[in-house]
């Protein structure tokens, strides 16, 4: 392999940023594309009037809401990397779409809200990274409001998400008494809203403030370097090699919305955060991204519409190995089906650009007439093989749905199987009536769904809620007879004609279970 190759990939750093709803992740997005001169002026989430929206939020529910229900993918350099950043979707909703995305990156960047530490949401994510063993960064933000005592935050993380955490600086004051932070691994003070010539400030060889300042008279001051010498004292030892195995979490403290120690975060998150890494396919073969020549990578995420105005589809890609270009041939491992790849493209929310060439750790995506299907490998070379599938929910919600105006069927079927493609609601027929029923894991899936059949489609659509079933695939469907469904056992087929059961409730299932024992159910994540 040419060693320019090498080097490319290794300058890559691929990362989504998984948080709480609200606890400022699209801010801190904008801000790193900021510092990466991707963007001139970063836009923040809540300036509605202004016209100005988030970058990563392109969708139109998502600018009238104010929330990332999708997520965007986002590229710039800096300082000699490529970074690839995956902006994921905090409303829990939509955690599916977050936990493939997780499948498609090297690293994690947690951002937890200063005022209410870790919530619900964010362990959930969290317990993915774990359970996939991804380096983990964590940036508590909203310094400039009033929150947690910053110790109790880093118990908080320690215990809640079960992870060793090395706070890598620490804030002197907070809200309106926030003075900057100290920064322990650069061995510097940073303060807060000054300008630039003075932003920081030097420590002698104690530890201490080596210049005479006022900051040095406040309690602020004193109460941080006790916390620094209890840290040093019983704190955890830094060791880049327990980050790399995603068992120990080093802690920025900042502010998003004011841009404090957002730079001082990417900096440091560039020099420990891991390149691009190798994947297990699925008869467990590992395949590196620098020895592993030939092209490969899989789809973890298919978007409809992403430009109305063509009504087109596009496929992301990760890619593991080798180098994409545009024009060569690859061959999807499920269909065996070789052709050439003319249309490719890369992102900044909506703008993007065609994109010749992309190596390992890019996200890349294809245009897609009903070609790939979430969890495809594709690969450049003549070896064929398939990547480890990607998590698929098991849904919880079901509704009916039918078009309001009968006349537009046909638009009617053509969106909600580009919808469901997606992968965010599941489709569903029943056996003999073949009425369309939708499943998802939470309710705003739905409301965002009929949105975009109305809005991208132009078809209302009516939504009956048939309320919570548990859903449960059969191993041995030739022994399923069609008797065995009744209100409360309900019989349907998915999108790809598989049989499902939806039971009412726990006791249905178990009453059918005991009745046919030989029917082995399964539910998927």
């Amino acid at each position: 392999m040419t060693t320019k190759l090498e080097q490319e990939i290794l300058s890559r750093r691929t990362f989504a940023i998984i948080s709480h709803p609200d606890a400022g992740k699209t801010t801190m997005t904008e801000k790193l594309l900021l510092f990466g001169g991707a963007i001139r002026a970063a836009g923040t989430v809540k300036g509605k009037k202004t016209g100005k929206f988030a970058t990563s939020d392109w969708m139109e529910i998502e600018k009238q809401r104010g929330i990332s229900v999708t997520s965007s993918v986002l590229q710039f350099d800096y300082d000699g990397y490529r970074v690839n950043i995956l902006d994921t979707p905090g409303h829990q909703d939509f955690s599916e779409d977050t936990y493939r995305t997780l499948m498609a990156v090297d690293s994690a960047v947690m951002v937890i809200d200063a005022a209410k530490g870790i919530e619900a949401q964010t362990i959930k994510l969290f317990k993915v990274c774990r359970m996939r063993g991804i380096p983990i960064f964590t940036f508590i933000n909203k310094l400039d409001r009033q929150g947690k005592e910053p110790l109790e935050l880093i118990q908080e993380i320690e215990e809640v998400l079960e992870i060793q955490a090395y706070p890598m600086n620490w804030p002197i004051g907070m809200g309106k008494e926030f003075l900057g932070i100290y920064d322990r691994f650069h061995r510097r003070i940073e303060q807060f809203r000054v300008d630039e010539k003075d932003r920081f400030l030097p420590l002698d060889e104690n530890g201490e403030l080596a210049v005479d300042h006022p900051m040095k008279e406040t309690s602020y001051y004193t109460q941080a370097m006790d916390d620094i010498q209890l840290l040093d004292e019983a704190g955890n030892e830094f060791s880049e090699e327990e980050i790399r195995r995603g068992e120990l979490t080093p802690v920025f403290f900042g502010s998003a919305l004011t841009n404090f120690g957002v730079q001082t975060f990417l900096d440091t998150y560039l020099q420990f955060a891991p390149s691009p890494q190798p994947r297990l396919t699925e008869d467990e073969q590992l395949i590196d991204p620098v020895s592993h020549e030939e092209l490969s990578g899989f789809v973890f995420k298919i978007q409809a519409n992403m430009n109305p105005a063509h009504r087109d589809r596009i496929a992301f890609v990760r890619i593991v190995s080798g180098k994409f270009e545009r024009g060569m041939n690859v061959t999807l491992a499920r269909t065996g089906k070789t052709f050439k790849v003319t249309q490719s493209t890369q992102f900044l929310a909506e703008t993007r650009e065609t994109v010749d060439e992309a190596v390992a750790g890019d996200i890349i995506g294809l245009y897609d007439t009903g070609t790939y299907q979430i969890g495809d490998t594709i690969v450049g070379g003549k070896k064929i093989f398939q990547f480890e599938k990607l998590p698929q929910f098991t849904p919880e919600l079901f509704v009916k749905v039918s078009a309001k105006n009968v006349m537009k069927s046909k638009q009617f079927h053509k969106g909600i199987l580009q919808l469901v493609q997606e992968g965010a609601i599941q489709y569903y027929k029943t056996l003999h009536t073949e009425e369309i029923m939708l499943g998802a894991v939470g309710q705003l899936q739905f409301e965002v769904f009929e949105h975009r059949m109305k809005h991208e489609y132009n078809v209302e659509v009516v939504m009956q809620p048939i309320g919570s079933k548990i859903a449960r695939w059969i191993k041995n469907e030739n022994e399923v007879k069609e008797s065995m469904s009744s209100s409360r056992s309900m019989l349907v087929k998915d999108r790809f004609d598989n049989l499902v059961f939806l039971f009412e409730n726990e006791f249905a299932m178990r009453w059918f279970s005991e009745k046919n024992e030989h029917i082995q159910l399964y539910s998927l994540l």
